[in-house]
C-alpha cells in the first residue's frame, strides 16, 4: 500500500511541477489566414506548439506583425513562450 501512496504523491508532485513551467520552447507553429469579409483585411493567427504538444497558445498578429515574426522564426535557431507574461523569446538570431 505504501508503493501506491508514494506513486500517487509523486504523480502529484510531477503535475504541480508541470504547472509550474511558464517557459516552454516552440517546437511547431502553424500559421494561418483567415479571410474576413470579401475584399476586406484578413486575419492571421499563429498557433504556437510548446515542447512537442505538451502546451500550446494563439497568438492574433496584425499583418506587419506577421511578416516580423515569420523573419524572426527564419533567422533564430530556437523560440521560447513564457506563458505567464505572454512573452516570445527568439534565440541565436543570426545576423543580417
Amino acid at each position: 500500500m505504501r508503493s501506491e501512496v508514494n506513486v500517487s504523491m509523486g504523480d502529484r508532485q510531477e503535475q504541480h511541477t508541470e504547472e509550474q513551467i511558464q517557459v516552454r520552447q516552440v517546437t511547431n507553429l502553424q500559421a494561418s489566414w483567415t479571410e474576413e469579409e470579401r475584399g476586406a483585411p484578413g486575419a492571421f493567427t499563429f498557433q504556437l506548439i510548446l515542447d512537442n504538444g505538451v502546451d500550446e497558445y494563439i497568438l492574433r498578429p496584425t499583418a506587419d506583425d506577421a511578416d516580423l515574426l515569420f523573419r524572426l522564426f527564419e533567422r533564430s535557431e530556437s523560440a521560447h513562450f513564457d506563458l505567464g507574461r505572454k512573452v516570445l523569446m527568439f534565440n541565436s538570431l543570426a545576423a543580417a
